[in-house]
């Protein structure tokens, strides 16, 4: 089920109705209310995953209690066999064909003629996801950091919470778990500001992202066509693209959470204001770049011990990263270029310059050092954003190709509606920049709700049709 499909518009309120004027103050009937509602709306893409979805449920929540021994050989022993079920999981639905395919190749190298089979399946929507919260909960009990949870349905309503089931964010079991074992009562002004959230998120992905991508998909494909400036505003459309849709999403998903009193993980702060690669990457995806960094980086040594090690876990974690997000050499060379860009910042030790405030935080426009430096990472970020977006290496290369050496004649394409609808994002980004969490709003009721209208408004004047999420393929 997807936030912008008609059915959703008839189940969240369904649920939230049944929530919280039927089973209010019941926290166990909530709870298992929660979690068939996550299973219907899990369902209603594919029920033949939903026993997918279950095996990994069960499967970490049995081996919680056994990483949570006392003899920590026996609990290492779970703790591996949770991380090969995991990544086993994933492995088989994710990667399989993609290593098949490398191994034939390399086989036809020495000559060597190999006919392997191949899966013909979807990937499980969300699995990518799920199977990472499965992970950090029992990492989190191997640690001592978490207890295991003896209510099999609160820690289900963990792993499979509708609202950020299949895009995230990344929750982690001490911050999500306490809020399901304890008793919720609603609240108006969190109710409130989610709807806002609501709001703002399908803004952003039905106007702004589903918008510029009627307009730029088939620059992408046809980009032989096209001349290089309109190849270069294509890569542009596409950072806002793939911010508006999976920012649009966390934004949704944060939002319908609060409506049921959870509050989820960051997922964005403004990663397009970033005067550095380091920062983007505290503003971009948070939840996945702090999973990574503290159960791949940290225990792989992080930065502690001496600079080559530094060097060696900084290009593991990119392009675990980058492997993470497809099972394609695009995405392992997007790692790899970030990994690159990131270097120098951990060579200089300036990877945490920019860690606590956000720019021109204390002023109305940001000063022409901050902009320059905002500006140079940007462009490397939409750079690097082709590799993303590209079906394959060739094409990705071919589009660069294209970016320098076809300045001729091109195609129509409308960029002064692409600007304008990248000027929007920005220009509510900006305003909003000191808090990603709540959307301030004017103190004039009538203003506030003209802008509530208008908004609304161009929502259903954008939707043409259930648009998927892009970071739904991951």
């Amino acid at each position: 089920m997807l936030f912008n499909s008609f059915e959703f518009f008839l189940f969240l309120p369904l649920v939230f109705g049944l929530y919280w004027f039927v089973f209010q103050h019941k926290l166990r009937a909530q709870n298992l209310l929660i979690l068939l509602a996550s299973y219907f709306f899990y369902g209603w893409w594919s029920w033949a995953f939903t026993g997918l979805l279950l095996l990994s449920t069960l499967l970490d929540y049995a081996y919680g209690f056994g990483v949570a021994a006392a003899n920590r050989r026996k609990a290492k022993i779970f703790l591996w066999l949770s991380i090969i079920n995991n990544l086993g999981i994933l492995g088989v639905f994710k990667y399989y064909n993609f290593f098949a395919v490398q191994f034939q190749q390399g086989f036809e190298l020495l000559g060597i003629h190999s006919n392997p089979t191949l899966l013909n399946i979807a990937l499980p929507i969300g699995i990518s996801f799920y199977t990472f919260h499965g992970m950090s909960y029992v990492f989190d009990i191997y640690r001592a950091q978490q207890k295991p949870v003896r209510n099999i349905v609160d820690y289900a309503v963990f792993v499979s919470f509708f609202p950020l089931l299949v895009a995230g964010p990344i929750e982690r079991a001490s911050h999500l778990l306490p809020q399901v074992q304890k008793v919720r009562s609603f609240r108006y002004a969190q109710a409130l500001d989610g709807l806002r959230l609501i709001l703002w998120g399908l803004f952003k992905k039905v106007v702004i992202a589903d918008g510029i991508a009627q307009l730029i998909d088939p620059v992408f494909t046809h980009y032989t066509d096209y001349n290089s400036a309109t190849l270069i505003l294509a890569a542009i459309g596409f950072s806002f693209q793939i911010y508006g849709d999976f920012s649009g999403y966390s934004d949704i998903a944060l939002g319908t959470a609060k409506l049921f009193g959870f509050e989820l993980l960051s997922n964005f702060r403004f990663p397009y204001f970033a005067r550095d690669i380091a920062e983007f990457w505290r503003r971009w995806h948070i939840s996945l770049s702090s999973w990574f960094k503290d159960y791949l980086y940290i225990p792989l040594g992080g930065s502690k011990n001496g600079q080559n090690k530094a060097i060696r876990n900084t290009f593991i974690i990119f392009l675990v990263s980058g492997f993470w997000h497809g099972a394609s050499w695009n995405f392992i060379l997007w790692g790899f270029l970030h990994a690159c860009a990131f270097l120098p910042l951990l060579l200089t030790n300036r990877n945490r310059k920019y860690s606590q405030e956000i720019v021109a935080s204390d002023a109305r426009f940001p000063s022409g050092k901050e902009l320059l430096l905002m500006l140079g990472t940007f462009t490397f970020v939409t750079f690097a954003w082709i590799f993303f977006r590209a079906d394959t290496l060739q094409n990705a290369f071919g589009f660069i190709d294209g970016l320098f050496s076809n300045w001729g004649e091109s195609t129509t394409l409308k960029p002064n509606y692409i600007l304008f609808l990248i000027l929007i994002l920005l220009l509510i980004d900006w305003y909003l920049r000191r808090d990603e969490r709540s959307l301030k709003v004017p103190a004039n009721r009538l203003l506030r709700y003209a802008i509530y209208l208008s908004l609304t408004f161009a929502i259903l004047f954008h939707m043409d049709g259930e648009q998927s999420f892009i970071y739904f393929q991951f």
